[in-house]
């Protein structure tokens, strides 16, 4: 419709050259209905070429949208599924990258797809009409317009090798501004400010340089394209003026023929500009659909949908584990009874941890078997497994939002079970004591809150869904052990089975069995006093005692 319309336009301001407005000049006059269908042709025709560009600009937009929110959805759903050691090798401002950046740049060449279709269009019936004015204008047409879509063409394969690198570098300097910004206690407390300002400095350089290289290419290129139009409509003009003289095309045949060429110009740089974003955006889509196309973990979906109430016992038969060739867990055999409490002892590196995660399902086993509740993992939909735990970390992530909704993660629930999980993390006082209480915003990832405040929060939020099976991952290292022992005492009136890291002499002797870890194997179980015949725990304890 805008291609059509555009080309109809110029013959019509033509016929509206000869027919009224060279008469009315002359002095010959012209007939009202002379003027009333020369102002219905122009706006009929305006009408069309208005229409067409409000259909294709509304229908680019709802694509570009449409299109930005599939690709967003999809890469954030592909991060989430990946396993933890997706993350663990991943820098997290290449990942944001991803999602922000190259989702923006990607997108950049939607909207303006379809117009540069129509100038095609739009140039081959322009090339028609000029040359059934005059075989002249259309040579002019013929000339121009590829020379056009050549520089356009050249542009674009010259500046795709840059254009990959400027992303490339946007990625490094998203990278060491999140690195600063997440480490700024580090930063801090090493006296690093300078020293961070000037890597910055480094990577902001090198994107400035690759950046500039574009802008080069930029600066020799546009001018030409901004340029060639308009020296095809002083050709006309020239060439036009003499056919006038000769009687070969009328004044408003050449009117119609400068007035096409005039608005050519504008399509052919919205071409020259989608051209010129097709290098970034490829490359940044290649970028995006490497992510889509990553492998998600293997479907561990089960046909086991439900699971017997109350606490439930979790067992680890040989269980193996390695990062690549580092054998952290080397056939684990292990049985945590319902409502029992067991404490896993060991050296750093022993494997604590990764037990946990497997436990939790947050990483898969090599080989063994893991079962909830007599139920293998492999069989047990995941949702469910999920529904039924509740890990809490060494190191507690808090959601700047308020209190209650790190608590409740968004679920439903009254204020008396908000508050009965936070009184049994012994969370509830110190909760009161903040400016609007349950409904205070934390900070990012709780940095308005103590490290302790932050675990028995984050106790909280494991205690609210009443789980079957309690995983504590040195979870109250950073509380007082005297709230730490109010805390652990309280966990038998919930009705669960804890498993948990535990480097305190105190929280050690809480536990009703103690599961000692060595070199990634079980070596030992039974209660503390038991395992004290063990040289090996006997001297981890001690140097445990020695520490507190």
């Amino acid at each position: 419709m805008f291609a059509v319309a555009m080309v109809a336009l110029s013959r019509a301001l033509g016929w509206v050259t000869d027919e009224l407005l060279t008469p009315g000049l002359e002095g010959d006059g012209v007939t009202n209905n002379a003027l009333v269908r020369g102002f219905l042709i122009i706006l009929g025709i305006a009408s069309i070429r208005g229409g067409g560009a409000i259909i294709r600009r509304y229908y680019l937009s709802m694509a570009e949208s449409k299109t930005k929110g599939t690709w967003r959805s999809q890469i954030y759903s592909q991060y989430l599924a990946q396993p933890l050691s997706f993350h663990r090798t991943r820098p997290t401002g290449e990942l944001i990258a991803h999602a922000d950046n190259d989702l923006v740049v990607a997108g950049m060449v939607l909207r303006p797809w379809a117009f540069a279709v129509a100038t095609v269009v739009l140039a081959i019936l322009a090339i028609i009409s000029l040359s059934l004015v005059h075989w002249a204008f259309g040579l002019v047409a013929v000339v121009v317009l590829p020379i056009l879509f050549v520089l356009n063409q050249g542009y674009s394969t010259r500046v795709a090798g840059p254009a990959a690198e400027v992303q490339q570098a946007i990625a490094a300097v998203t990278g060491v501004a999140h690195e600063s910004f997440d480490g700024v206690m580090v930063v801090k407390t090493l006296g690093r400010t300078d020293d961070e300002v000037e890597r910055m400095r480094v990577v902001s350089e090198d994107l400035k340089q690759k950046r500039l290289v574009v802008g080069r290419l930029r600066a020799v290129f546009e001018p030409l394209l901004e340029v060639l139009p308009n020296l095809g409509i002083i050709v006309l003009l020239l060439i036009g003026a003499n056919l006038i003289q000769s009687g070969d095309v009328s004044v408003g045949d050449v009117v119609g023929a400068m007035s096409l060429f005039s608005v050519l110009g504008l399509p052919i740089r919205v071409v020259g500009f989608f051209l010129q974003s097709m290098p970034s955006s490829v490359v940044a889509l290649e970028r995006i659909d490497k992510v889509i196309d990553l492998d998600k973990p293997a479907d561990h979906s089960g046909t086991v949908t439900e699971l017997p109430d109350g606490p439930l016992d979790l067992r680890f038969d040989d269980v193996r584990f390695a990062h690549d060739e580092n054998v952290v867990l080397d056939g684990v055999n292990l049985t945590v009874a319902s409502g029992e409490t067991v404490a896993l002892v060991g050296a750093t590196g022993s494997g604590k941890t990764t037990l946990l995660e497997i436990a939790a399902g947050l990483v898969d086993a090599d080989d063994g078997l893991v079962s909830l509740g007599g139920v293998g993992y492999d069989n047990l939909q995941p949702q469910v497994r999920a529904s039924r735990l509740g890990m809490v970390f060494q190191e507690s992530f808090l959601f700047a939002q308020p209190i209650r909704e790190n608590i409740t993660m968004g679920e439903d629930a009254t204020d008396a079970a908000v508050e009965a999980a936070a009184r049994a993390s012994r969370a509830h006082e110190f909760i009161l004591e903040t400016d609007e209480g349950y409904l205070t915003v934390v900070g990012e990832r709780g940095v308005t809150l103590s490290g302790g405040q932050r675990q028995r929060v984050a106790l909280a939020r494991a205690l609210f869904r009443t789980p079957s099976l309690l995983l504590l991952d040195d979870a109250t290292s950073a509380v007082d052990p005297t709230i730490e022992a109010e805390i652990l005492r309280g966990l038998g009136g919930h009705d669960t089975t804890v498993l948990m890291v535990a480097h305190r002499l105190s929280t050690i002797t809480l536990a009703d069995r103690v599961a000692f870890l060595e070199d990634g194997k079980i070596v030992a179980t039974g209660t503390h006093d038991e395992l004290l015949a063990q040289d090996g725990y006997k001297t981890l304890v001690q140097a445990y005692e020695v520490a507190q």
